[in-house]
């Protein structure tokens, strides 16, 4: 095998893999994007239910939900069960914040409350021109 055949040979294998991750990639994309359509659908129910339950609902309202569930069938039709993910574990994935009702720590001192008097100013120089 001549060297132009080896490197033929790796060309094209380097070629098979990068289709390989590329699809791959093209795979993870299009599962994120459709659980964000999941949570998306999610969320409008959610906020109707919310509105229906402390008697801010409208009168489009439950047809616009019976709507949504129904999109939501179709949804997991196509990509399998929606999983519906906790308010609290969503929160802890956008904050950082483990419990969003625990608060912040305190600092490690507290910030001075009052000036301590006017700030020095620095001299440069020997004061000689």
């Amino acid at each position: 095998m001549g060297l132009m055949d080896k490197v033929k040979s790796q060309a094209t294998q380097l070629a098979e893999k990068a289709q390989q991750a590329g699809q791959m990639g093209q795979a993870k994309l299009a599962e994120v994007q459709a659980k964000r359509k999941a949570d998306a659908l999610l969320l409008e129910l959610g906020g109707l239910t919310y509105l229906g339950k402390v008697g801010r609902g409208d009168a489009d309202g439950g047809a616009r939900a019976g709507e949504l569930v129904g999109l939501l069938q179709q949804h997991e039709a196509e990509h399998g069960p929606v999983a519906v993910t906790s308010a609290n574990a969503a929160i802890a994935e956008a904050t950082g914040v483990v419990d969003p009702t625990a608060s912040a720590p305190p600092p490690a001192t507290a910030p001075p409350t009052s000036s301590a008097g006017p700030i020095p100013q620095a001299q440069y120089g020997s004061g000689e021109s």
